[in-house]
């Protein structure tokens, strides 16, 4: 039986999924009081699990912390559908959502508690009705997401849990008309200059990390990259020295890098290595008679994989038809989410948003408003079911 047409898979969710939308919302508010930083996911990932199993799912967590469940028979390669679990927020962060006119305030409501409770609709949805994906979709609720997490949820289930994919759709955050095509390369690293340090006056010819690392900061802050279309340089922390009057023993910057080419993210990381190395050159060659040299340590902190899925596509190109069915406009995008991954690996994906809108991510004000919210979810799942194909 041929697929039906994405306005048509669209059209049929939503009396559904706006009756339904009273508990997604319920569900996007209960998560986002479990408090999940990256790496301590494990309370959001038993609600999720529990949530999943009630719907008479066979649930597993992989190695990784990744809580999956499947739907659809086992067989052809399977289409996934994932949400990270992880918020940017410390452990001790009050977590109480409150309510002002049309919206909700609260840490991680829209990062990424909608693209939970999204994945959670998703999931009703396909338990209620008799809509049989001719292609098994796995629903996962990925760790690791956000900032030092690097990805690791997605690392692992796109590689061992799932490298078969066919295709994948990351849910993260709010909004209904953008599609991410474009995944953004991310590379940050750390330099680490260490010398014997002293005293200010008796050992001022000692070389200075200090020095050093300023001078290397300065020079990658006036790297041509940093001017160039999609790449970003950042310098995003300084450290350095013990006493106001000594000659530090240490010091450290901390640099990110992003491009949506991977070759420039490559030829950036060099070249900042190349400034490192020349700083740590030119303060030894400073030092006094008797001071042993500066030593230097690159290390790699993070590490995201540039990708990009063609807009021409059938994955994208469902997306699109699904957007023009909730009545939106379809906005491409680029961002560094876990559809990175499946994209770095040759599997097509795009990453959406999961329907209302919000503000003040990744800080105390994050808002939600379920503006349209049930529409929303029925782009997600008009483009899931219209790439997975009708059985």
């Amino acid at each position: 039986m041929p697929t039906p047409a994405v306005a048509q898979l669209v059209e049929s969710a939503l009396p559904g999924l706006i009756r339904d939308d009273a508990t997604t919302l319920d569900t996007q508010v209960a998560l986002a009081s479990i408090a999940a930083p990256t790496g301590a996911e494990g309370r959001r990932a038993d609600a999720v699990a529990t949530s999943l199993c009630a719907l008479g799912l066979e649930v597993a967590r992989d190695e990784a912390g990744n809580v999956l469940a499947q739907v659809g028979d086992r067989g052809a390669d399977p289409v996934v559908v994932c949400a990270h679990l992880d918020t940017v927020f410390p452990v001790e962060t009050a977590l109480a959502p409150r309510r002002d006119g049309d919206r909700i305030f609260c840490p991680g409501i829209g990062d990424n508690a909608r693209g939970l409770a999204v994945l959670l609709a998703v999931a009703r949805y396909l338990a209620r009705t008799n809509v049989r994906p001719a292609r098994p979709i796995i629903l996962a609720a990925t760790v690791g997401e956000e900032g030092d997490g690097d990805l690791r949820g997605a690392r692992h289930l796109f590689s061992y849990s799932v490298p078969n994919a066919h295709a994948a759709i990351a849910v993260d955050g709010p909004g209904d008309s953008r599609i991410v095509t474009d995944a953004i390369g991310v590379h940050r690293l750390q330099l680490r200059m260490t010398g014997p340090g002293g005293h200010s006056w008796t050992a001022h010819d000692a070389p200075n990390p200090l020095h050093a690392i300023t001078h290397c900061a300065a020079a990658v802050a006036a790297l041509p990259a940093r001017r160039a279309r999609r790449t970003t340089v950042t310098i995003t922390r300084l450290r350095g020295g013990e006493a106001v009057n000594a000659v530090p023993r240490e010091a450290t910057v901390d640099i990110e890098v992003r491009a949506a080419d991977e070759r420039v993210v490559r030829t950036t990381v060099a070249a900042i290595e190349h400034e490192a190395r020349a700083a740590l050159a030119a303060e030894n060659a400073r030092r006094g008679t008797g001071h042993p040299p500066l030593d230097l340590e690159i290390t790699t902190t993070s590490r995201r994989p540039a990708g990009r899925t063609d807009t021409e596509h059938p994955l994208v190109r469902h997306c699109i038809a699904a957007t023009a069915a909730i009545g939106r406009r379809a906005e491409f995008a680029i961002a560094s989410t876990d559809a990175n991954i499946p994209m770095s690996l040759g599997i097509p994906a795009v990453t959406l948003g999961g329907g209302g809108t919000g503000g003040d991510a990744h800080t105390a004000l994050e808002w939600y408003a379920n503006t349209d919210g049930p529409q929303g979810v029925a782009r997600v799942l008009g483009a899931l079911l219209a790439t997975t194909g009708i059985a």
